[in-house]
């Protein structure tokens, strides 16, 4: 059974409204993932679970993240072109890989969380600032926020690599317009657009996704997103949490 079979022909997360609904659709996937998964099955193995008596959550195990630096962790007969992600890493790492057999399960994770907490792509003009991942063809955040700029549909909607000024100019058109402006952002990039002193104001949702990549001291939330909203001029951050061995995300506003 594929994933996209779990997640549509059997409504395992459609069907989700409470907690019980929640740990039978957990345990339908642990007992997937066990069946169909070889590296998972042999992990849990060697921990000593017998699934059939696995009846919470507590009782799952979980396959350390560093298993995709060493493994292909796959479920079900290998796909013959499959969509690979990997991760950024650190200097000296061995970078994650997720294969992805069926992109339009990645499609439908990410657009369902999305529409959740901030409603269709298309009532937004999403400007994404990602050097560095956008010049990474297999990066899971690019392959997201470019599906996201396809469905929001309008023209001022799109990638600027390092082009501030024009950024800035973009976004003082659209609020004078009275149009809702998205922009997201690695950490570093909306620290170096914070030196330009823009003033985008309340009507631009700020989203930073993590990440300095070596090229600034890292920050923990509270001061990053205090020095954000004095150098972009906005009373709040939102943030977008994701990592190339999940295909999902988490967001806080």
């Amino acid at each position: 059974m594929t994933g996209q079979a779990l997640l549509k022909n059997e409504n395992t997360f459609s069907d989700i409204a409470g907690p019980v609904k929640f740990l039978e659709a957990a345990l339908r996937l642990f007992r997937h993932q066990y069946d169909n998964n070889p590296v998972y099955r042999k992990w849990v193995d060697l921990l000593g679970v017998e699934p059939g008596n696995v009846q919470g959550l507590d009782g799952i195990p979980f396959l350390p993240v560093s298993f995709f630096r060493n493994h292909r962790v796959v479920s079900g007969p290998p796909a013959g072109n499959p969509l690979v992600f990997s991760s950024s890493g650190t200097t000296g790492t061995v970078p994650s890989k997720h294969y992805v057999a069926d992109p339009a399960l990645y499609e439908e994770s990410f657009l369902r969380c999305f529409r959740i907490f901030y409603g269709e792509p298309s009532d937004y003009r999403i400007l994404a600032l990602l050097p560095g991942y956008l010049e990474r063809p297999d990066s899971s955040l690019v392959y997201m926020v470019k599906k996201l700029i396809e469905l929001s549909g309008h023209a001022e909607s799109g990638f600027y690599l390092r082009e501030h000024k024009k950024l800035i100019e973009v976004i003082n058109g659209l609020q004078k317009e009275g149009s809702k402006v998205l922009l997201i952002g690695v950490s570093y990039a909306l620290l170096d657009l914070c030196e330009h002193r823009p003033e985008l104001g309340p009507g631009c949702t700020v989203m930073e996704t993590g990440g300095m990549k070596g090229t600034r001291r890292e920050m923990l939330k509270p001061e990053l997103h205090a020095v954000l909203k004095e150098g972009l001029g906005v009373p709040e951050i939102h943030s977008e949490y994701g990592m190339t061995e999940l295909l999902s995300q988490a967001y806080s506003k």
